[in-house]
């Protein structure tokens, strides 16, 4: 993709700074941000300011002065929505959901004022809309979801999604796996194997569908490239893990033998501890990116160990080393 205007809602999160980091070279991003241009949480603000990347303020809830921004664009993505890394209270729960569908809402209404409408919108949304699976894996093909609170929040996310009449725009929902790369979800991890508590959580068998952050932004282009798809994509590996597979591959890609086990009792309390839900280390999540292999999808880091070992890399070995 060159010479491309992108809109990126939600761009201050770990997916949506490697996404404007990957694109910005050659391309104009515009983030939709809720927080002013200078503030310390505006992550593309004044303090570490992208080429080709400004930003814009939007509430994240209804149309407004930002939306001219999308007229003429290419490409919208939206990954906008409070975090799911806190604990499940009831006013929690009201903002996670919320946040997503009036965001997705807004972004439709957006849309439809435009004279020239984006090509594409890409939506965030997760692999834990699919039933919890151990026996199986899930993909695109699967009707059967789950039916706890984040798959619950997936679906309403999905159907406010696909409810937007944007005819002129190719839509694409991003069912998006854990995501790995320096930062992110993967920093507490490495404290763990760093302490030598990075071994098998709970009973182990617990699938992840992971993908590497690299293969993320390469399947957001290929995308872009392939014209008449639309509809739900899973953007993880083709190769998911088991929790002691993949905690296993961290203690070698970082050199730390020891790891002792979290049992589920101690995954509870710890959660209540650092206020989030158990159920983000104990769900398994066993998906597969079927229509990306169906079309001929070539990812560049399909396995866990050529994942870790690639990303450890990246990091100051006081990250992930004790001594």
């Amino acid at each position: 993709m060159k010479q491309e205007k992108i809109i990126l809602a939600g761009g201050s999160g770990f997916i949506g700074q490697s996404i404007a980091n990957y694109f910005c070279d050659e391309n104009h991003i515009i983030i939709l941000s809720r927080h002013a241009d200078g503030e310390k949480t505006n992550r593309l603000g004044s303090q570490d300011p992208l080429p080709n990347t400004r930003s814009v303020y939007w509430n994240g809830k209804e149309a407004g002065s930002w939306s001219k921004e999308l007229e003429g664009a290419s490409l919208v993505i939206n990954l906008a929505g409070k975090t799911i890394n806190c604990q499940y209270t009831e006013k929690n729960k009201k903002e996670i959901l919320e946040s997503r569908v009036q965001a997705t809402q807004a972004i439709g209404e957006a849309i439809k004022q435009c004279k020239i409408p984006p090509k594409l919108w890409i939506n965030a949304s997760a692999a834990t809309l699919y039933a919890n699976a151990e026996i199986h894996p899930k993909d695109e093909y699967e009707k059967e979801y789950g039916n706890d609170f984040a798959a619950r929040v997936c679906k309403e996310w999905e159907a406010a999604f696909f409810a937007q009449a944007t005819p002129n725009t190719r839509k694409i929902a991003m069912r998006q796996g854990l995501a790995l790369g320096k930062g992110g979800l993967l920093a507490p991890y490495l404290n763990l194997v760093k302490l030598g508590l990075g071994g098998t959580q709970g009973n182990g068998r617990q699938m992840y569908s992971w993908i590497h952050i690299e293969d993320c932004n390469r399947i957001i282009e290929w995308l872009f490239k392939e014209k008449e798809v639309e509809g739900p994509i899973n953007f993880c590996s083709p190769f998911p893990v088991s929790n002691k597979i993949f905690m296993q591959a961290l203690r070698n890609a970082t050199g730390n033998s020891i790891g002792l086990p979290a049992y589920t009792w101690m995954i509870k309390i710890g959660s209540y501890l650092i206020g989030t839900e158990p159920e983000l280390a104990l769900n398994s999540r066993w998906v597969l990116p079927t229509r990306l292999i169906e079309m001929g999808f070539r990812f560049k880091y399909p396995y866990i160990e050529e994942a870790f070992n690639n990303i450890i890399k990246q990091y100051p070995k006081k990250a992930y080393r004790l001594f």
